[in-house]
């Protein structure tokens, strides 16, 4: 599980990330791996949507069992699954990259990552920066 303390990391290290590469307000969020959150910070001047943006992006990657980035590829694939996907999941369904599975050692699933505010190869920048900073490892 990432513990909170682990959470605090990451987001620190995502929202510090973003301010030294000049990106534009950034909001992060850390979810378990049932898809609760664990932490979210949401930087100055972030827009108002975006705690649910961060949060649909690591949700969506956790409820599909693969990157957020993959998912936007799998609705420029198959946009009519993924759009009906967004009915049945609670928290909707991202197909944006940003949004990232958190891993153990022998490849279980902890966590997610969502990263909002910038382009969506940004965000997954920072939420793989954040995930590195915890000492945690994304899934590959």
């Amino acid at each position: 599980m990432i513990s909170l303390d682990q959470a605090n990391i990451i987001i620190t290290a995502a929202l510090d990330h973003g301010r030294t590469a000049n990106f534009k307000p950034l909001t992060v969020v850390v979810l378990d791996a049932g898809g609760h959150a664990i932490a979210l910070q949401r930087a100055d001047g972030a827009s108002t949507l975006r705690p649910e943006i961060a949060t649909g992006k690591a949700a969506s990657a956790l409820a599909l069992g693969v990157s957020s980035r993959a998912i936007g590829v799998m609705a420029a694939d198959r946009p009519t699954f993924v759009a009906a996907l967004a009915a049945l999941a609670p928290k909707g369904i991202v197909p944006a990259a940003g949004g990232v599975i958190v891993v153990d050692a022998a490849g279980i699933t902890i966590g997610a990552v969502g990263v909002t505010g910038d382009t969506s190869d940004n965000d997954e920048a920072a939420a793989l920066a954040g995930i590195t900073a915890a000492r945690l490892k994304a899934q590959g």
